[in-house]
Formats: C-alpha cells, sequence, structure tokens
C-alpha cells in the first residue's frame, strides 16, 4: 500500500492502537507525538516516521517545516485536557486548549487536500467527544469546547467528496485510556453506569471503525459526525 498516513496525536492509547493497524496494512505512517516517546517506541516498522511537535509552541512557519503537504489519509487525536472549569478559565486556557485540539490540526490537514484533489483519493477523519453531547464535564470546559469546534465541517470540504476526498467525525465515547486519569474529581463508576451497555469502550474498539471510515474500505461514508459511545 503506497498511501501515506498522518496520525496526530499518535501517542494516545487509540492512535497506537491505530498506527498498528495501517502498519499491518503496510501503509507508510507518520505518527505524531507532542512529548515523550515511550508509549510508541516499540512499534518497530520499517514504514514508521516519528514527528514530535508541540502545538502549543508552533506557528504556521513550523508547521511547513514538520509536516508534509502530500499525506492521502489525515486523522487528528489531539486530546489535550487542562481540567479547566467554566468558574476558573481563562482566555489563555481557552486558546491554548483550541490552539493544540483544532487549529493547529486543521491547518496540517489544510496543506494536504490539494494533493488529495489531484489523485482523487483522501480521507481526513477529525476527532469530538461524547461530552459535546452534554455540554462537556464539569472539569473539562474548554477541552470541551475545542471538540465541539472539530466537530464543524466546512462546506468547502464537503463539496470534496464528489472528487473522493471523503472527511468525517468521530464522536468518541468513554473509553478506556490514559486521558480519563487527568480529569480530577470524576467517578468512573458512576460514569461507566450512564453508557447503556455499561462499560468503557477499548483502544482497539474505537480504533477498528477510525480505521475502516480512513482506508479504502471506505467508499460511500461522508461529511459526517459518526458516534462510537456505547449508545449514549
Amino acid at each position: 500500500m503506497n498511501r501515506k498516513v498522518l496520525i496526530i496525536g499518535g501517542s494516545s492509547d487509540i492512535g497506537v492502537e491505530l498506527a498498528k493497524l495501517f502498519l499491518k496494512k503496510n501503509y507508510n505512517l507518520d505518527l505524531h507525538y507532542s512529548s515523550k516517546l515511550s508509549s510508541i517506541k516499540n512499534l518497530k516498522f520499517k514504514n514508521i516516521n516519528f514527528i514530535k511537535a508541540d502545538f502549543s509552541k508552533m506557528n504556521y512557519k513550523n508547521i511547513l517545516k514538520k509536516f508534509s503537504n502530500n499525506y492521502d489519509v489525515i486523522i487528528n487525536l489531539t486530546g489535550f485536557i487542562d481540567n479547566k472549569n467554566f468558574e476558573k478559565f481563562k482566555l489563555k486556557d481557552l486558546q491554548k486548549s483550541i490552539k493544540i485540539n483544532s487549529i493547529i490540526p486543521l491547518m496540517i490537514i489544510r496543506l494536504s487536500i490539494k494533493n488529495m484533489i489531484k489523485k482523487k483519493w483522501g480521507r481526513i477523519i477529525n476527532s469530538s467527544s461524547i461530552g459535546v453531547k452534554y455540554g462537556g464535564g464539569l472539569n473539562t470546559f474548554t477541552y470541551s469546547i475545542s471538540k465541539h469546534i472539530n466537530e464543524f465541517i466546512p462546506a468547502y470540504i464537503k463539496k470534496l467528496a464528489s472528487k473522493n476526498v471523503f472527511y468525517n467525525v468521530i464522536r468518541i465515547g468513554l473509553t478506556d485510556t490514559k486521558i480519563h486519569k487527568k480529569i480530577k474529581n470524576r467517578n468512573l463508576s458512576s460514569r461507566i453506569n450512564l453508557v447503556p451497555v455499561k462499560k468503557m469502550a477499548k483502544p482497539i474498539d474505537i480504533a477498528q471503525y477510525i480505521y475502516f471510515i480512513s482506508s479504502e474500505n471506505n467508499n460511500f461514508i461522508s461529511s459526517e459526525i459518526v458516534t462510537i459511545a456505547g449508545g449514549e
């Protein structure tokens, strides 16, 4: 497979499982991480390239330097959480969350649009959270706002479906990942009770659906917000 894939936020639990799926099918993969390589250092495949980039410190020149403009598949899995609630957040907190989770990934995506149109094939996935449906958690206000932004699908991108460039959003439900351990004052047992299937998803559960929608298997799904949340 000659397709070139970029996973933004690839060191997340879901990102690691998704990377394994692409690598097993011999896609060429660029895996972005922000600080620690520990969770992805065991992905020893010849067709993988690691890109370190702290989005909170990036500008447009940095983006051009770090990320190519010839990706066939781009998946945004960034998940920066600062535990800021509505009463205590400051302007800089909101700006930081939106920049990391939404703006920088969108600018990276834009770089490869022309390449996808030229090839008449492209798959783009943005990520949201089930919390958007309920107004977010008590301590995840800025995070939830950024994920709500990710559900906006521009009219320009919708039109690209006619050129076989598909853009979709995955609204991710409660999943057994490290990110939940970063949220303060969270009672996971009570939270799981709210999920109709009465359990958390495993990272591989989410990764499999993302892989399907962003791979050669998807020939008809575009401009959709696909919820994977155990019935919520």
